[in-house]
């Protein structure tokens, strides 16, 4: 089983994601901008995801909210900057801390073999916002949804027509 692997250097302001999947590059990808799909893995287990917005295309935007078991809601929204299968590039923002932007960027690396590997680096504008999102449980809100991910493309690839 693969595993996610999360690094955040002391006193940096930038936090960096990896994870390989079974699943070929443009499954991946399809996985990371179709709002059908996105909606199915993105954030904690314990919430509904809707994709209000997604438009994976340079200067496009991007919008989720998540609503707990209580009905409390979570918003994000950001711009892409770039999104081909090889690279997507957005900006990420909650909306209940407006202001506080990082850049993430997504490298989809073709392994071959139908292998894909991910690598998720996120920039944020200070040591702080990094350390306060991690404080937050960020760890354990990435690596859940990364499993997700890793089920539903398992999924995807089991339910294609043979070519």
């Amino acid at each position: 089983m693969a595993e996610t692997s999360l690094t955040a250097e002391p006193g940096k302001q930038d936090v960096v994601i990896s994870r390989e999947f079974d699943a070929p590059q443009d499954l991946v990808f399809r996985a990371c901008t179709d709002p059908e799909l996105v909606s199915q893995w993105w954030g904690p287990e314990s919430v509904t995801t809707t994709v209000e917005k997604m438009d994976a295309r340079p200067g496009g935007t991007w919008r989720v909210v998540q609503r707990d078991a209580g009905g409390s809601e979570y918003a994000f929204h950001g711009v892409y900057h770039e999104a081909t299968p090889e690279r997507i590039v957005d900006t990420f923002e909650y909306e209940a801390m407006p202001g506080h932007v990082l850049l993430e960027t997504q490298t989809l690396e073709d392994l071959g073999g139908g292998r894909t590997k991910v690598t998720d680096h996120l920039v944020f504008q200070s040591v702080d916002d990094r350390d306060g999102m991690l404080q937050s449980g960020m760890e354990e809100e990435m690596t859940g949804p990364m499993e997700r991910l890793a089920g539903l493309l398992q999924s995807l690839k089991q339910a294609a027509p043979a070519r």
